[in-house]
């Protein structure tokens, strides 16, 4: 039945998504930072369309073949160890007056989207992750319950990443009258550098270095 493909589906990926991680701690920490939660709904859609790229690539097979070129996952590892050290040097580099009331500190919409991309698609584990586990699982079903599973794995991914920015805001108020925002943002980067350290430690494994 539908109803049983759609269950699995969303079991499968609360358990999946529920993951502490770079994506879920990057918007977390854009929802408690931003004044507003509309402000942070650039963070929130991005996840979101990243995470719906990856599972319906997992499911239609997509990533499976891109995840054969050995070059290519060594292109990815680079590209994502980069991006996460830089990620994680701008929330850290913010200055502690950009805490408080004023704007101008905080990440605008490009860099929230930038970022966010990049936390999100420039991690080959995620991309695994998506392959072995949602795609696997996806193979059980044939066409209508299949995409009722694939369904179901995308309303979770939406509503979470909208729970966590939501959960971030509503923190935030408390968080931002007392100042310890700044150190919501080296906790956040140093989640990302660990991620960042441990790709990077694949990473010199397949270009043969260790």
């Amino acid at each position: 039945m539908a109803t049983t493909a759609f269950l699995h589906g969303l079991a499968l990926s609360l358990g999946l998504i529920a993951a502490v991680g770079p994506q879920n701690v990057f918007v977390f920490q854009q929802g408690a930072s931003q004044p507003r939660l509309r402000r942070s709904l650039p963070t929130v859609l991005t996840a979101g369309a990243a995470d719906t790229l990856l599972i319906l690539a997992g499911v239609l097979g997509v990533s499976a073949a891109v995840i054969e070129f050995a070059w290519l996952r060594t292109a990815l590892l680079a590209a994502g160890v980069a991006f996460l050290i830089y990620v994680g040097w701008t929330l850290v580099s913010v200055p502690a007056a950009g805490l408080g009331p004023r704007d101008e500190t905080r990440l605008s919409v490009r860099e929230q989207v930038g970022f966010t991309a990049s936390v999100s698609l420039l991690n080959p584990h995620a991309i695994l992750d998506t392959i072995g586990v949602i795609g696997t699982n996806a193979l059980a079903y044939a066409p209508p319950r299949r995409w009722a599973f694939t369904a179901a794995c995308l309303l979770v991914s939406w509503g979470w990443f909208l729970g966590l920015a939501t959960g971030g805001r509503l923190l935030g108020n408390s968080v931002l009258s007392d100042g310890r925002l700044r150190y919501l943002n080296v906790l956040s980067a140093g989640v990302i550098w660990v991620v960042a350290l441990y790709m990077a430690w694949r990473l010199l494994g397949l270009v043969g270095v260790r």
